[in-house]
């Protein structure tokens, strides 16, 4: 569900990793407890990096996962906007804002696209060969309730899937490389021209794919052993 086209989804991922090693990766010095995610699915609440607007240091902060734009009437529009394609990220009204003023990362260790063999669907675990946590690049939006309430939603980038993945699915998150980190985070306006450059698929040499268990179907079903074999 992106962009109100189903198909081109990237609809679960993990994210694991220690605290400590979080941080380290994303140069953050407080962090929030994180908790252990197996199998995060749209309209939970996600783990993301974004620059404090004062000071410019990295925050961490939780968002909904399910970009919601300023301008929506109601919060269904959720469902429909977990990703963003990044060939037109930029034209489309949707995203379009936060593309140019709230861009942030979106932690991970990996993702899950689902194959089909025959009338059933096999799930796959992608993930960098180094194992390392990684960033998809995200947009994030702040949307105000009928209750006055505050809500802050994300989204994740996707692009053509890379060698790996396309005996998969045709579409794949944007991994962003460690040293793009900077340039996706800071929102300036002369920043622009150069981010299609990095909202490439990751090498096919640093990513691999091995099929899991169909425990990963369920949504709700949240454990280490969704990563393994059925």
């Amino acid at each position: 569900m992106f962009e109100l086209e189903a198909k081109n989804m990237c609809g679960r991922y993990a994210q694991f990793h220690a605290d400590s090693e979080i941080a380290n990766l994303f140069q953050i010095e407080e962090i929030t407890e994180l908790k252990p995610r197996y199998n995060i699915a749209p309209t939970q609440q996600v783990a993301t990096i974004s620059l404090e607007r004062e000071s410019g240091d990295r925050q961490l902060k939780f968002r909904q996962w399910g970009l919601i734009p300023s301008w929506a009437k109601d919060a269904t529009i959720s469902a429909k906007l977990i990703n963003a394609r990044a060939e037109t990220v930029a034209e489309k009204p949707s995203f379009r804002t936060a593309f140019r003023r709230r861009r942030c990362l979106i932690i991970a260790d990996g993702f899950y696209e689902w194959q089909k063999v025959g009338q059933t669907k096999q799930p796959f675990y992608i993930h960098l060969k180094n194992e390392r946590t990684f960033a998809f690049a995200g947009l994030w939006e702040a949307w105000k309730n009928p209750q006055n309430e505050m809500l802050e939603t994300c989204t994740i980038l996707t692009t053509t899937a890379n060698e790996v993945v396309a005996p998969i699915h045709e579409r794949m998150p944007v991994i962003l490389a460690q040293e793009n980190y900077d340039l996706w985070l800071d929102c300036q306006e002369d920043n622009l021209e150069k981010l299609p450059e990095i909202l490439r698929p990751v090498p096919d040499g640093e990513i691999t794919a091995k099929p899991v268990s169909t425990r990963v179907n369920n949504a709700k079903y949240d454990r280490p052993d969704c990563l393994e074999k059925n």
